[in-house]
């Protein structure tokens, strides 16, 4: 899945869509994704100037963007006006490496649990093969009231 499909199956936008590509998904079960992170990102201004280093919960929220793709797919919807799509819960939440400007942060999401709208996801990003972030994810598609 490119950049233009992603755009059309998530409603972020610059600067808050963080998954540039999808890399493999399988229907109902897993998705790998990729966010290239690039120096040029606003939160690096001040996180840190002299150390740059990507936010771990912009880790999480990238690994959630890629869970609702995955999800989308799963239900064969997108997001309409009507729908929102909704952190939960985060558990088990560990930090392992920094992730850096030129790093390549791949996502891995696993569809655990799928009941009434609710998503439970099994997460991890890495960095050239090496973890920079897991957790599990709750997520949970709502009407817009």
């Amino acid at each position: 899945m490119d950049i233009y499909k992603i755009l059309q199956q998530l409603p972020h936008r610059y600067p808050f869509l963080l998954v540039d590509r999808v890399l493999a998904i399988d229907k109902g079960k897993s998705i790998r994704a990729l966010k290239n992170v690039t120096i040029n990102e606003p939160f690096f201004e001040g996180h840190f100037p002299h150390r740059p280093v990507m936010p771990g919960v912009l880790m999480l929220e990238a690994l959630a963007q890629a869970a609702a793709l995955l999800a989308f797919d799963a239900l064969d919807t997108a997001p309409t006006n009507e729908m929102v799509y909704y952190f939960a819960g985060i558990d088990g939440a560990r930090f392992k490496r920094p992730v850096e400007p030129g790093d390549q942060l791949i996502l891995e999401v696993e569809l655990l649990r799928m009941k009434v709208g609710i998503f439970k996801f099994k997460a991890r990003a890495l960095v050239a093969g090496e973890l920079a972030v897991e957790a599990e994810l709750t997520c949970a598609m709502r009407a817009i009231t």
